[in-house]
């Protein structure tokens, strides 16, 4: 069977406007690699609905279960997640197919009046409904009120700035991730991007995960192959694998990043207390140095972050 006549491949995705703008460019990718049309198949999941808090219904994962189903019972073909979003445990009928190469990593602030965090006065409210970011935020910025925050991208901007219908601006500030903002064209609305040293994200921020079924059609999986980056995958796996061997959950106040420069990786990763007490650990290894570096890796960090008292700041299952 030509291209043209194949079926058209069907690719699962969320409504957001963010969901969709990351699902389009695999689309496009996969369509440039097969020659087959790409349809989207758009799925409602419980984040998408339910105006609480992450933490309170299991965290980010409650944007992948309705989407992880569509594509069990067949109703598409593949999925993109944005990384962050996927349960570490792997789904025994599933795979992460491709990784693309990663965007920015960092978080982004948007301020009222274009100043930086660090010149808003004491009192002045900050946006996110992220536990990490708000540790964060607690520990650098103690004078600042930390606002719970939901909602799609625009509606989170519109807090800060205001929007079309007349909306009004009812904080300071909200934190965003810079590759979310980038993807929707709206970085030119950043105030500063936080840096990673000091402000490091969660575990697998700023990469996608394109998710197929283990029996997936071959021009598809041959696609993938072509999508995959192989040091973006290497790098988040051992952001991951921390997430996993603490048991933390995705919407844990932890914060990790690895990079890859002159054949080593590094790897840094800080948990956080609420109230922003911290403990951090970083290490590098050769990556020829072993079969499995992020393993390897991400089992120096943890092991040195529980000694620390990783887990009499935060609740992780990981303890021992």
């Amino acid at each position: 069977m030509s291209s043209a006549d194949a079926a058209p491949i069907r690719l699962g995705t969320r409504g957001s406007a963010l969901a969709l703008a990351q699902s389009q460019r695999i689309a496009d990718s996969i369509a440039a690699r097969t020659g087959v049309e790409v349809e989207f198949v758009t799925i409602t999941t419980q984040g998408d609905t339910s105006p609480e808090p992450l933490a309170s219904m299991g965290g980010a994962g409650v944007f992948v279960v309705a989407v992880r189903e569509a594509l069990l019972a067949g109703e598409c073909d593949v999925v993109v997640h944005s990384l962050k979003d996927l349960p570490t445990a792997p789904h025994p009928d599933l795979v992460v197919a491709a990784t693309p190469k990663r965007a920015d990593a960092r978080d982004a602030a948007v301020v009222a009046g274009g100043v930086a965090l660090a010149e808003l006065p004491a009192g002045s409210t900050v946006g996110t409904g992220s536990p990490r970011r708000q540790a964060q935020v607690r520990r650098r910025f103690p004078e600042l009120e930390v606002v719970e925050l939901r909602g799609n991208v625009d509606t989170r901007l519109g807090r800060v700035l205001g929007d079309k219908e007349g909306v009004e601006a009812t904080l300071d500030a909200v934190i965003l991730a810079a590759a979310g903002l980038e993807r929707l064209g709206r970085d030119d609305v950043i105030t500063e991007h936080l840096g990673l040293d000091g402000w490091p994200t969660a575990p697998g921020q700023g990469a996608l995960a394109v998710e197929t079924r283990q029996d997936a059609r071959r021009d598809l999986k041959k696609a993938l192959q072509g999508i995959n980056h192989a040091s973006t995958r290497v790098a988040v796996e051992a952001e991951r694998s921390v997430l996993r061997r603490l048991e933390a959950g995705c919407s844990a106040p932890l914060g990790a990043h690895a990079f890859i420069d002159g054949g080593m990786m590094f790897l840094g990763a800080r948990v956080y207390s609420p109230a922003g007490e911290q403990v951090s650990s970083a290490h590098a290894l050769y990556l020829d140095d072993t079969a499995t570096p992020a393993e390897d890796l991400a089992a120096r960090v943890t092991d040195e972050l529980l000694a620390s008292g990783a887990a009499e700041l935060a609740p992780l299952g990981g303890a021992r």
